[in-house]
């Protein structure tokens, strides 16, 4: 995400508490400083597919480890930068569109060994709750549907910087990852190596690089 230029602010501390440093039995811990300045990121969003990536990783053979991304998508953002529980995000993947680098493998990926895209040709995401973890990390919590299969899933999100680019576009950048068990979406080919384990790792990186860009208003 070498694109931005990283605004450094000043976070807000917490004032020290006065007397004992071991808080009173049920006293709520404190909730985690939001940085001002994100409170000016408030508003709608959409992923500007050109400088973002969609990404996965995957252990290939036990010993190495093969990456995709996927080309076509479609985004809706709402950040709240004072209330972050009331950030969301949709997101909608044409599993087709996935691209390792291979043809062979990626034929083979969209085939119904895997993808089976031509009875599921999106994959979704769309989240259900976002923390601020502290800091600039949020955890962002959703849905995430692939061959018909809905289960939950929780995303590390965290922010990279905001800059207002040379075209007149205020950006905004987020990273974003987390692991899933692949079976539990129904992907469950694979084959058995004579030397023991499985050609294709059950457990799947999936990696956001993200670059947004603010929605402008309908006049």
């Amino acid at each position: 995400m070498g694109i931005f230029s990283r605004r450094h602010t000043a976070t807000l501390e917490p004032t020290p508490a006065v007397g004992p440093s071991t808080p009173f039995p049920g006293t709520p811990a404190p909730r985690p400083t939001l940085d001002p300045a994100l409170r000016a990121l408030t508003g709608e969003w959409t992923i500007d597919r050109p400088h973002s990536r969609i990404g996965f990783s995957v252990r290939h053979a036990m010993v190495t480890t093969v990456r995709g991304a996927f080309g076509e998508y479609e985004s809706k953002l709402h950040f709240d930068g004072a209330r972050p529980s009331e950030s969301r995000a949709e997101l909608v993947i044409q599993v087709a569109s996935v691209d390792t680098g291979v043809e062979q493998r990626d034929a083979h990926l969209i085939g119904a060994d895997f993808f089976d895209a031509r009875r599921f040709p999106e994959m979704v995401f769309r989240s259900t709750s976002t923390v601020h973890d502290g800091g600039e990390t949020f955890r962002m919590a959703g849905d995430l549907t692939i061959r018909g299969v809905t289960r939950p899933v929780e995303l590390q999100l965290d922010y990279l910087g905001s800059v207002l680019d040379p075209f007149g576009f205020e950006r905004a950048g987020f990273d974003g990852t987390t692991s899933i068990d692949r079976t539990q979406w129904g992907l469950v080919y694979n084959q058995r190596l004579e030397a023991g384990g499985t050609m294709v790792s059950e457990k799947v990186r999936l990696q956001f690089d993200i670059s947004a860009i603010r929605a402008t208003p309908l006049a």
